[in-house]
């Protein structure tokens, strides 16, 4: 019968960095708790010492790598770091281990203590440029081949240094400088929820009342109400209305209200055709 997992419980951060000072001494520059794991900062030269130790000593026991990262911080004198995720199987606990470097300065591989550590080294330095020593396969295993310059560092341009593509002259994909169709377009990621401050065309037509009792966002003295007479404007001529309650403008009543036989011209501009009617 299988032993059951170990549960994780919130109390092994303090334990571990214990148990971490006593067993990594001089080479542990820090140990820290930080957003619920711990995590340690140790010499660079001392990695392969420091991880054997986490490995191997009982109380600490990670016995796998699960991810080694990388960091850039341009304002430092040393701007990378390398960030080795360790899990202990046997705890249910992981930590992170950090080390400092520059693009100059290798870091010691740790491929003899995990062979996994291979690969990871060689993503690191394809897109930070970190140098490991000791990997005996340290090439770029992301980007193609010929590739410029290393992508996640934070000097790096969005657009990159080339670009390629398929040319039909020569039959092969070739590459070429950046040439961008056109200028990087800002966007405005500002909720619509929160109002705009800006006005945009056409905004102005939602400045009037749609209907009578309709929100607006004018001010109570700019408010019209929808059934309010409309007032002339300076300089405009005052016309009578098109509809009235009186007969007088109708012409009920009147002898030739118009629109009468004789009225018509005697000669009409359309002229039937064989059928009888300029419809046939």
């Amino acid at each position: 019968m299988r032993a059951p997992a170990p549960a994780w419980a919130a109390d092994l951060n303090g334990e571990t960095i214990e148990a971490v000072r006593a067993t990594l001494g001089t080479a542990l520059i820090d140990a820290v708790d930080q957003v619920g794991e711990v995590a340690l900062y140790v010499e660079r030269d001392a990695i392969v010492t420091v991880l054997t130790a986490l490995r191997d000593t009982p109380g600490l026991e990670y016995q796998q790598l699960m991810e080694i990262a990388g960091v850039d911080y341009p304002d430092r004198p040393e701007r990378f770091e390398v960030v080795y995720c360790l899990l202990s199987l046997t705890r249910n606990h992981r930590l992170h281990v950090h080390v400092s470097t520059d693009d100059v300065k290798p870091v010691p591989s740790v491929t003899g203590i995990w062979p996994v550590a291979g690969w990871l080294e060689r993503e690191v330095y394809d897109m930070y440029g970190v140098l490991f020593a000791g990997n005996a396969d340290l090439r770029r295993i992301l980007t193609d081949y010929g590739f410029r310059g290393h992508p996640q560092r934070k000097d790096f341009p969005l657009s990159g240094f080339v670009e390629m593509r398929y040319s039909e002259e020569a039959k092969r994909v070739v590459y070429q400088p950046v040439q961008l169709a056109q200028d990087f377009r800002n966007f405005d990621f500002q909720s619509p929820w929160e109002g705009a401050q800006y006005v945009l065309p056409g905004d102005e037509k939602g400045m009037v009342p749609e209907a009578k009792g309709a929100p607006t966002p004018l001010k109570a003295d700019e408010i019209v109400k929808a059934d309010a007479p409309s007032k002339p404007q300076a300089g405009s001529t005052t016309h009578e209305p098109k509809t009235t309650d009186s007969t007088a403008q109708t012409g009920a009543g009147e002898p030739d209200p118009g629109n009468q036989r004789q009225d018509k011209p005697r000669d009409s501009d359309v002229v039937p055709t064989k059928g009888g009617g300029q419809n046939q």
